[in-house]
Order: structure tokens, then sequence, then C-alpha cells
């Protein structure tokens, strides 16, 4: 055996400071994170060379006393938790005391503080663990760190870093995060000298978000709000429409702390289900309020990973927030003829018509009649007139009825109200269908195309779905029975939600010491292959639930409305378009079908009339 060698400090410090200190954003995050903690209004993050040469973070907190400056720089010396019982409690972001101790062992650290209280300041000097220089200093309220040649002690670690552009980004993701988690503080970030994220610390978290991600996100934002069980979910979740490709722009945080945690993910997608389409993934900002009790927040050296006590509570509790975001907004989605122009705050001006006069001086009786002299969008026969048995009267834009009042009184634009809602549907005119897959609705300034297929779809995927929540379920029964082999964990995983599974409409039976038979299945669910639809639901029933996830089910359900839907391609009569908006109306959310794709899409009077020259602006 070799000899056993106790270390000196210097490289104790050193192999610390590689568990603390990955990367410039390491110590931007810690440094932050107690000005965050020293009750800072202003935060200001200066990085130069990506962090690798210079970093500074100024603050207005509230210093660190004189006597205290030395003792701050030891291992494991920290202001945050006094004893092991703390640690339960902690709501600080940093409690390990061993960020400075380590970033003093890799860096050249210059420290500069005051106190409210004290008449100067103190300038501190640490190089490589070492003391350089102590001294008073006149200075404001708060504190700055100066951070330079991170690893010039330890060129090896240098070399591992990435170039000064992808470090910067790294800094500048954390400083999003935080600025996101902590609206109510003003934070400036800096790079080389350029501006790159300022916030009004004015406590919205909305100017956050506009600040960081820009307008077009900003102004598809969903407000969510919801407790249950001692969990409050409150923030944002972006419309289907800026949903990304990976899962970058889901941010969460539990009591103020950002995390990764999969529970939180898997409540935030499914809330999403029949929002987004496969394989995108959604925008939020969620703050997750609980009893700090109920998580360890230990379990993760930067403390990204939390364990929780009440995982299933927590993951209903995200899942309904984020479900309940939607639930009575228009969704559809605005489309173009061509490239945008940018809006000026100019109204559009009408270009002038050279006919234009002498159409004023023509007389309904000699206008053209459209039905017999211009085809049909559709294959389907029109009637000549609007006033039958089986249509609704429209309500033609040159006409508009009186706008209706809200509770409040005040006068709701006609735009206001929603297309898929009790109040516009009488003012729907069905004008047809086109390419037997699309119908052209009317309704104010603009004209809305239905994808039939995604329509019908919707309405089926929604009607199997509900009667599997509202247990209106009826077993039928399978010819010859379905036999399956369990090992051990999956024979206690059904025995342990076997309730669950009878409930669902399943009847099964021993057969033999290992099998187990399927008499009887949901006959909601009797087209599908019934040993793999079992198989799946049993793979994720996850420990100490009390039931299969349902989820499953419901995509194979997306499948079945799939199949069993209208295609595009198709012929439908006007009664059978007008029957199924009717339905898509009484939909909790109509606009996506079960995939995800939009179901209605819509195009303004005023993108028509740009692209015909009859304005201009």
């Amino acid at each position: 055996m070799s000899e056993i060698h106790v270390l000196d400090q210097n490289t104790i410090n050193q192999i610390a400071a590689g568990e603390v200190v990955e990367r410039p954003a390491s110590i931007v995050k810690e440094l932050v994170e107690n000005a965050v903690d020293a009750r800072s209004t202003a935060v200001t993050i200066e990085i130069k060379g990506g962090g690798i040469d210079f970093i500074r973070i100024t603050d207005n907190g509230t210093g660190i006393e004189k006597d205290q400056i030395r003792k701050a720089f030891l291992r494991h010396a920290t202001s945050k938790i006094a004893s092991a019982e703390d640690l339960t409690t902690v709501r600080s972001l940093g409690f390990r005391g061993e960020a400075l101790s380590s970033i003093c062992a890799v860096a050249k650290v210059e420290l500069i503080t005051k106190t409210d209280e004290g008449i100067s300041g103190v300038r501190y000097i640490i190089e490589g663990s070492e003391e350089i220089s102590c001294e008073e200093i006149g200075c404001p309220e708060g504190t700055t760190f100066v951070v330079r040649n991170l690893f010039y002690n330890t060129p090896a670690r240098r070399k591992f870093l990435k170039s000064s552009m992808t470090e910067a980004g790294y800094v500048e993701a954390f400083v999003q995060r935080l600025a996101l988690s902590h609206p109510d503080i003003s934070f400036k970030f800096i790079s080389d000298n350029k501006n790159k994220i300022s916030t009004a610390g004015n406590g919205s978290l909305k100017d956050v978000i506009y600040h960081i991600f820009g307008r077009d996100i900003a102004m598809n934002l969903l407000p969510v709000d919801h407790e249950e069980a001692g969990i409050r979910v409150s923030g944002f979740a972006g419309k289907p429409v800026i949903s990304r490709g990976n899962r970058n722009y889901e941010n969460y945080f539990v009591n103020g702390r950002y995390l990764k945690n999969q529970i939180i993910a898997r409540g935030l997608e499914d809330g999403y289900k029949g929002h987004n389409m496969v394989h995108k993934f959604p925008f939020a900002v969620l703050m997750i309020e609980m009893d700090s009790r109920l998580f360890d927040v230990n379990v993760h050296p930067a403390k990204m990973e939390m364990r929780f006590k009440n995982g299933e509570e927590l993951y209903s509790a995200v899942m309904t927030a984020v479900k309940n975001s939607f639930i009575k907004k228009e969704l559809i989605s605005s489309v173009s003829l061509g490239r945008e122009r940018k809006k000026t705050a100019k109204s559009p001006v009408s270009a002038p018509e050279p006919f234009e006069k002498k159409r004023r001086e023509i007389t309904q009786a000699s206008m053209v009649k459209q039905p017999e002299t211009y085809p049909q969008a559709s294959t389907v026969k029109q009637p000549d007139t609007y006033h039958t048995d089986e249509r609704r009267e429209p309500v033609r834009p040159a006409d508009p009825e009186p706008a209706e009042k809200t509770p409040a009184g005040k006068q709701m634009s006609l735009s206001e109200i929603p297309f898929l809602s009790e109040a516009a549907r009488p003012r729907h005119r069905l004008i047809g269908q086109v390419f037997k897959t699309y119908w052209i609705v009317e309704f104010e300034d603009k004209l809305f195309f239905v994808d039939q297929h995604a329509a019908h779809e919707k309405v089926m995927y929604e009607k199997l779905r509900k009667s599997l929540e509202e247990k209106t379920i009826h077993s039928q029964l399978v010819a010859p029975p379905v036999v399956l082999h369990f090992n051990m964990k999956e024979k206690n995983r059904y025995l342990m939600c076997r309730d669950a599974f009878e409930a669902l409409g399943y009847q099964m039976e021993e057969f033999g010491e290992d099998a187990w038979c399927i008499r009887a299945v949901p006959d909601n669910l009797y087209d599908l292959d019934q040993q793999d639809l079992f198989v799946e639901l049993l793979d994720h029933i996850e420990e100490g639930t009390t039931g299969p996830d349902l989820s499953v089910i419901t995509d194979r359900l997306a499948a079945m409305a799939c199949k069993a839907a209208v295609k595009g391609n198709q012929t439908l009569s006007y009664k059978e378009m007008d029957s199924l908006l009717d339905q898509l109306l009484a939909l909790e959310n109509p606009y996506q079908c079960p995939h995800g794709r939009p179901t209605i899409i819509s195009m303004t009077k005023y993108e028509m009339e740009k692209k015909f020259k009859r304005i201009q602006g």
C-alpha cells in the first residue's frame, strides 16, 4: 500500500475549488447569490474575456463588517446557517460557506465593502488564498468583488474552459434566470463593455420577461396562478405559438431558487397536452412556493436539484396550474400572405382607386350577382340566400350589431370577442369549403380558415377523453382472453394499482403461477392492441403511485381519433361544417388537435387590403 499523506491547506483549497468553481459562471453565481442574500436592490455584473480575465460584481446590499472579512474567506464560514437543524428551513440562495475560499484559491480577488453604519469601507486583496493587503477606503454602502485571472495558478484547469464567447453565454444565462426569479431587484449585465441585460427592479415579472426575451414572447403570455395542497404556482406560460424545439425555455423556481426537476418538467409539459405540437416544448416562467421542509436542496453541489417529499402533489399543482391558464383563452394564430412590413404609428392611408368614382354611380340593381356568375369555393351547392331553415343569418361587416357591454359597463369592441364564443357564433359567415379540406369563415374584419380533419379529430378525441375522466366506462369482453406473464416487479405494480385498473374497465384474473389474463377491456379502447396498451400502462406506473398514468391512454386516444376523423380532400355539406363548428365551440381547447396542430388560423382584412394595394402603410 502506498504511503498515506495529509494534504497541505493549499492543496485542500484547490480540491475544494474544483467542486465549486467550474467556470466563470460559477463565480458569478456564488457572488451574485450572496448579493441577493445581502438584501440588495440593485446588482451590476461586468465581465471581460468571458469572465476568465475579469469579473466585477457590485451591489448595494448590507456589506460586510470589517472584523468579519477575513473570516468570510475561511472554508465553511457562512452567515446563512448556524447548525445542521437550519438546513431544513434555509431560504437563502447560498449557505455552505465554500464560495469565497474556493474562489480566492484559484483567482486574484479584490473586495471593497462598507456597511450602512460604517464611516469608511475596507479594501481587501487576496490571491491564491494568501492575503495581500487589508486597508480602509472611501466607498459607498454595499459590496464590490473584482476577480481577475481565473485559474492563473492552475493552468491545466484553464485549458478546459470554452471560448470567451461561450463562457460569457453561461454567465448571461445565469443572470437571466436570477433576474426572472427576483423581479424586485434591478440587474445589469455588461460583457466586454456592451450592455446585455438591464431590468428595472419594479417587481413586474412580465417586464423582466420583456427585457430578456423580447416583445414577441412578452405579447404571447398567459398568466398562471393556482394553489393546491399548500403549493402555490404563479407566473406565466407561453402560448403554443412561441413553443421551442428544446427545453431551454422552461424556467421554474422553487422558493426563488432555479432548478431542473423531472417532476416539475413533467407537470409543466403535461399541462400543455393537446396544445403543443409533438417534439415542441413550452416557454414558461413559473414561481413555486411551498414549505421548505418538504424538499431537500442539499443534494447537489450547485444546488440545481431538489428531492421532494410530496412529488405527486407537486406534479398535480404544476400540471393543473398550467392547464387552467388555457381555459377560455383564444389561441388562434394569425397568418399573413407574405412578408410583414414594419408597422408605424401612423394609421393606414387609403390609396386612390381609378374606378372609385364610377363605382359610386353603379346601382345595386346593375351589380353582378356572385352566386349566378362565379363558381362556389367548394363543390357543395350553396343556397342563394342565407335565410333558410338550415343556415343561420350572418351579420355582415357593413351592418355590425351594437357592441356588447362588459359586466363593468365598459364597451367591448367586436374584435375582442373570441371567434369561438357564444357571442360571436351568430355572426359567423360560413363561406364554404376550399380544396375539399379547409373551410373559410368570415367574422368581423377577419377571415378564419378551419382544417376539417384537425377540427373533427379534436372533437372526437375530447369525447373519448371526457368519458375516461368521468368514469363513464363500460367493459367489453375480449375473446379469446389476452394472457400476460408478469415478473415479480410487474406483478407488484399491478397489484398495487389493481383497483385503478378495474375502475378503468379492465377485468383480469390469475392464470397460473406467473400469468394473468385480460377478460375485459374498456369499451372506449376496444379497437386498440390490448396487450401493448396494458403493458405500456403497467410500465409507466412509478413507485409510490396509486394508479396507471392516463397520459398513456390519451396518447392512444389521439391516434384513434386521427384514424376515425374526416380526412382532407373529402367534401362536406354546409350542415356538417356548421355542426362541427358548434361542437368546436363546446370544447375547452378547440384551437389545437391532439397532436398540437392548429385547427384554425386567421388572416385580417388589413393584410388582404395591403396585398391588393388598397391601403398604404
